[in-house]
């Protein structure tokens, strides 16, 4: 029954893919105001949306709740800030490097999602948390680095690195991207689980909310930023 309705929800969802990838891809390619507009209403939405999560927590004092608002506050801003500041980044020797940057980060995440579904459904295995996300098995989160890895190296390669560079950096940079992706997807199922929702919102037709599409991109995003902040910190 289950599979019945995901093929005929298939038209939606594809219409659905094709609509936010135009208007994503748009946003990015134009850059300037443009790009930022889009991340303010896409961060906006994914507050929207934690809020509501997390107001459907049982349980909640004023305290926790508060706590729980000023937390996401910055989780996702400081996420979508890094994105946003990544795509005016210039580099000599590289045309508009902050677009190759910005959409290295999401065809990373994006390989993480499709090397994790089918390594998952090909090799199966055991899960990693069960209770939490019952489809997320050890076997995805090999093929998530995997895929991720590829990206990388592939597109390191094409940016004239040697081999054996682009492979370690590849490598590294995949493993690294495939296990902050899934720990974000995994701290937004926990978010669904206590509210007791399959998705964060109805917003997108056939693909739940906001949030459950960028789950693991703010969480790249977030520990990038952290990243850059640190070693800012320490060239100081």
């Amino acid at each position: 029954m289950a599979e019945d309705k995901k093929l005929s929800d298939l038209p939606t969802r594809i219409l659905s893919a094709i609509v936010m990838v135009a208007i994503a891809g748009g946003a990015l390619w134009l850059g300037g105001w443009w790009w930022s507009a889009f991340i303010i209403a896409v961060s906006l939405g994914v507050l929207w949306e934690w809020q509501a999560l997390v107001r459907a927590f049982p349980g909640q004092t004023a305290i926790s709740q508060i706590s729980w608002l000023l937390g996401g506050a910055v989780y996702v801003l400081f996420a979508a800030n890094t994105l946003a500041v990544t795509r005016t980044f210039t580099e000599a020797g590289m045309a508009d490097a902050g677009l190759f940057y910005v959409a290295l980060i999401v065809g990373t995440v994006i390989a993480v999602d499709v090397g994790a579904y089918f390594f998952g459904r090909a090799l199966g295995g055991p899960k990693i948390a069960p209770k939490i996300s019952p489809s997320k098995t050890w076997a995805g989160l090999l093929g998530g680095a995997v895929g991720a890895s590829i990206v990388i190296t592939m597109t390191y390669m094409l940016q004239g690195v040697h081999w054996t560079g682009a492979m370690q950096t590849g490598w590294i940079a995949g493993a690294l991207a495939a296990v902050v992706a899934q720990a974000g997807d995994f701290f937004e199922s926990w978010m669904k689980r206590c509210a007791e929702v399959k998705d964060s919102s109805h917003l997108i037709p056939g693909h739940g909310g906001l949030f459950d599409r960028v789950d693991g991109l703010l969480a790249v995003c977030f520990a990038l930023g952290l990243l850059h902040l640190a070693v800012q910190l320490l060239s100081r």
